[in-house]
C-alpha cells in the first residue's frame, strides 16, 4: 500500500512494526534495558536494526515468538483505536466488521467481543471459517466479495441497523454500509483507497458519524497505552496473538505477491537472517559420531563458534571422544560432551538444562541416525522404532524445548532417501521426510529452520556410509550419485546455511553416469539429465506385438524359454553385485546368501521391469527367494 502511493503522508522506506532484541538504549530512557524481548511500532521496521520511541514499545509476552510479536502492534492497536477511542463502542451494541480475515479484523473480532458487541463480518467464502473460528455465528457472516452482505445483514435485524461499522472496503461497498447503520451510527474507515469528506457524508447521511484515521493519529503516548491495555487482555487470555505466514526477508517479493492475491489469513511476517552468537552455545546431537564430529570442527576452527554441547547416547564414552575433545579445544572451543537419549523428552529437557544462562542456547545441528534397512513390507515395529526414534522423535522433542528461544540456526541432518531413490529404506525414508517437514513448519511459523537432505558421505568420514560395503557403494556410483568428503560437505553446509530456503538438497552428482542409468533416470532427476523419452511397457506392446523379450521368447520350448528367463535374471543379478558376467551367480543360491539386501534387490527388480517391458512388485526378491 505505501509502495504503490497509496498513503501520500507515508513515504518510504517502509515497514511499520516489529519485533526483536534491544541492542541500545538512548539518554533518558526508563523501564527498557539492552537485551530485553520488545514488539512495537516504527519507521523503517522491514531491516536489521531500527530506531524507535520506547512509548511504542511493549515487552514481548513470555512464550511469543518474535514472529508472533511482530504481527501483533499495528492490527491490535488499530482496531481497539478504531473501535474504543473513536467508534466508543459498548456491551450490546452491533458492529460489522469488513475483511474480518485481515490482520486488522481479526483483532476487531476478538475486540469487539471482549467489549460485549454482537458482531456481524466479511470475508471473501473461502476464509469465512476463520470467522466461525472467532465465534462469529454463520448469519453474521457474508461475503466480502459482492453486495449481498446488506440484504443479508438487514434481515438478521429485523431492521434494526448497524450502531458501529469498521470499514476497510471501497466504493459501493461503502455505500451500502452506510445504508445500513441506525440513527447515531458511527462509520469509521480505516482504508485508504476512498476516504470521503465528512461533510460530504453528512449531507446524504446526516444521521452517520463519519471519522477516517490512521493509527498514529492517537499520538505516541496514546499509542503506548494501549499497547500496555493489550498486554493485560493477552496475559488474561482474553486475546490472543494472530496466525501469521512468514518469509525470509530475502523472499520479500514472493511474500508481497502473496499478499497481493490475498492468499494469506492473519498476517505476513518477514523475519531477518542471523548470525551464530559467538559467546552462545552450539548444540550437535550424533556430535561424537563421524558427521557430528566433522561439524564440530568445522563450528569451531572456520565459523569460530566458542562453546559446544555435544550430545550421543554415549557421551564422552564414545569411541574417539577424547580426541575429539582435544582438537576443538586446540582450536579455542570450550566443549561439554553429554551422553542423551534424545528421544526420551525429560532427557532432552535436562540437556539444555545443563547450558550456563551466560552462554544461552544459539544453535542447534541434528546429525544424530541409524539405518536399519528394509523394505516397506518387510518392516516390524521394532525396525521402524529403532530408526525413528533418534531422528524423527528426537527432533520433535528439540524442536518442541527450543521454540521459544532466540535461536539463530535450527539445521537437522536430513537424507536424499526421502526425496528420492528410496527403495529398501521405508523407515529411513519416513524419518527424513518427517524431518524435512518439520523445517518448512517452522519455517511458515517464523522459526529458525533448515532440512539439509545430504547426499551420499565417502565412507571415511564416519558417517552412516561407513556401514556400506564396496558393493553398495559400487551400485550408488552407477546411479550416478557420487560421495562427497568431509570438505566438499562443510562447503556445500557454508553455502546452505546463507540462503533462506528451508528445505535443501546437497547432492554431488554425476549426470553423465545419470544419463545412462541402465534402470533408467528418476522422474525427479531427469531435468538433469538428457535421455531419449521412454515407452511405456503398453506402447511397445501395441507398436510391436510385445515386448523384446516375449518376441525372443515366442515360438521357444517351454525349457529353453526357462533357460533365457534364468539366464536373464541371473546376468541382471551379476550386474547388480559387480561381477563381469551371469556366469558368477549360481541359479539355485538364494538371492540372500548371494549378497542381496533390501536396497541390491529392489534395483534387480527394476531392471527385470525394463528388460520385460511390465511391472514387477518390489517384494519380487522376496517372493521368488532363488
Amino acid at each position: 500500500v505505501v509502495a504503490l502511493g497509496m498513503v501520500p503522508e507515508q513515504g518510504e522506506p517502509i515497514g511499520g512494526e516489529f519485533a526483536g532484541i534491544v541492542a541500545e538504549v538512548g539518554p533518558g530512557v526508563e523501564g527498557v534495558r539492552v537485551g530485553d524481548r520488545v514488539m512495537g511500532l516504527g519507521e523503517a521496521a522491514f531491516g536489521p536494526r531500527v530506531v524507535v520511541d520506547q512509548r511504542l514499545l511493549a515487552g514481548l509476552p513470555a512464550g511469543w515468538s518474535f514472529a508472533q510479536g511482530a504481527g501483533v502492534t499495528v492490527a491490535f492497536a488499530t482496531a481497539w483505536y478504531g473501535l474504543a477511542d473513536l467508534a466508543g463502542l459498548t456491551r450490546g451494541e452491533r458492529v460489522l466488521i469488513h475483511s474480518g480475515a485481515g490482520g486488522v479484523g481479526m483483532a476487531a473480532i476478538q475486540i469487539a467481543r471482549h467489549l460485549g458487541a454482537e458482531v456481524f463480518a466479511t470475508a471473501s467464502p473461502g476464509k469465512q471459517h476463520l470467522l466461525r473460528a472467532l465465534g462469529v455465528p454463520d448469519d453474521h457472516i457474508a461475503s466480502s466479495r459482492d453486495l449481498d452482505f446488506a440484504d443479508a445483514f438487514a434481515t438478521v435485524m429485523g431492521g434494526a441497523g448497524m450502531d458501529v461499522v469498521l470499514n476497510s472496503l471501497a466504493g459501493p461497498f461503502t455505500d451500502a454500509s452506510l445504508d445500513l447503520l441506525a440513527e447515531g451510527g458511527r462509520f469509521i474507515e480505516m482504508g485508504k483507497t476512498d476516504r470521503r469528506d465528512p461533510a460530504d457524508v453528512a449531507g446524504t447521511y446526516p444521521h452517520v458519524r463519519y471519522r477516517s484515521f490512521d493509527l498514529m493519529d492517537a499520538g505516541h503516548e496514546r499509542v503506548g497505552q494501549m499497547l500496555g491495555e493489550l498486554l493485560g487482555l493477552f496475559a488474561s487470555q482474553e486475546l490472543a496473538g494472530l496466525p501469521v505466514r512468514c518469509w525470509p526477508v530475502q523472499q520479500a517479493r514472493q511474500a508481497f505477491r502473496h499478499m497481493a492475491q490475498a492468499r494469506h489469513t492473519g498476517k505476513i511476517i518477514l523475519t531477518m537472517p542471523r548470525a551464530l552468537d559467538p559467546d552462545g552455545t552450539v548444540l550437535i546431537t550424533g556430535g561424537t559420531g563421524g558427521l557430528g564430529a566433522i561439524l564440530a570442527r568445522h563450528l569451531a576452527g572456520e565459523r569460530q563458534a566458542r562453546r559446544l554441547l555435544l550430545a550421543s547416547r554415549r557421551g564422552d564414552q564414545a569411541p574417539d571422544a577424547d580426541q575429539l575433545r582435544a582438537d576443538l579445544e586446540a582450536a579455542g572451543a570450550t566443549v561439554d560432551i553429554a551422553a542423551c537419549d534424545l528421544s526420551d523428552p525429560r532427557q532432552v529437557a535436562a540437556l539444555l538444562d545443563r547450558i550456563p544462562t551466560e552462554h544461552p542456547l544459539t544453535a542447534v545441528f541434528h546429525t544424530a541416525g541409524v539405518l536399519d534397512d528394509g523394505v516397506v513390507t518387510s518392516l516390524t515395529s521394532d525396525k521402524i522404532d529403532g530408526v525413528l526414534r533418534p531422528k524423527a522423535d528426537a527432533a520433535w522433542h528439540l524442536h518442541q524445548a527450543t521454540r521459544h528461544l532466540d535461536l539463530a540456526a535450527f539445521v537437522l541432518y536430513s537424507s536424499s532417501a526421502a526425496t528420492l531413490d528410496s527403495a529398501g529404506q521405508g523407515n529411513y525414508s519416513a524419518a527424513n521426510a518427517f524431518l524435512d517437514a518439520l523445517a518448512i513448519h517452522r519455517h511458515t511459523t517464523g522459526l529458525p529452520a533448515q532440512s539439509l537432505a545430504w547426499g551420499l558421505w565417502a565412507p571415511e568420514t564416519g558417517g552412516m556410509t561407513n556401514q556400506l560395503a564396496e558393493l553398495d557403494l559400487e551400485r550408488l556410483s552407477r546411479s550416478g550419485f557420487t560421495a562427497m568428503g568431509a570438505s566438499e560437505g562443510m562447503q556445500l553446509l557454508d553455502a546452505a546455511l546463507t540462503m533462506p530456503e528451508p528445505f535443501l538438497v546437497p547432492l554431488p552428482i554425476n549426470t553423465r553416469t545419470l544419463s545412462n542409468r541402465p534402470d533408467g533416470v528418476p522422474a525427479i532427476l531427469r531435468g538433469l539429465a538428457r535421455t531419449p523419452a521412454r515407452r511405456t511397457a503398453r506402447t511397445e506392446s501395441v507398436s510391436g506385438g510385445g515386448s523384446a523379450l516375449e518376441r525372443r521368447l515366442a515360438g521357444l520350448p517351454a525349457a529353453e524359454q526357462e533357460h533365457v528367463l534364468v539366464s536373464l535374471v541371473c546376468a541382471e543379478a551379476a550386474a547388480v553385485l559387480g561381477h563381469a558376467s551371469g556366469e558368477a551367480i549360481q541359479a539355485g543360491r538364494p538371492f540372500k546368501d548371494l549378497g542381496f539386501d533390501s536396497l541390491t534387490s529392489v534395483e534387480l527388480r527394476n531392471r527385470l521391469s525394463r528388460a520385460a517391458g511390465m511391472k514387477l512388485p518390489a517384494t519380487l526378491v522376496f517372493d521368488h527367494p532363488t
